[in-house]
């Protein structure tokens, strides 16, 4: 399951996960740590919702 930023609209996708800022490809969204952001606006975890 995809979950977008209530704020900007990013999309995480676990299969692709946010390399970038230490989230590997086939991490769960429940799985990220809780200091994770959206790497797009800078949002909390708690932004996120999921993608239908």
């Amino acid at each position: 399951m995809k979950y977008v930023c209530t704020i900007c609209g990013w999309i995480y996708d676990p299969e692709i996960g946010d390399p970038d800022n230490g989230v590997e490809p086939g991490t769960a969204f429940e799985d990220i740590p809780e200091d994770w952001v959206c790497p797009e606006c800078g949002a909390s975890k708690e932004a996120f919702e999921p993608q239908d």
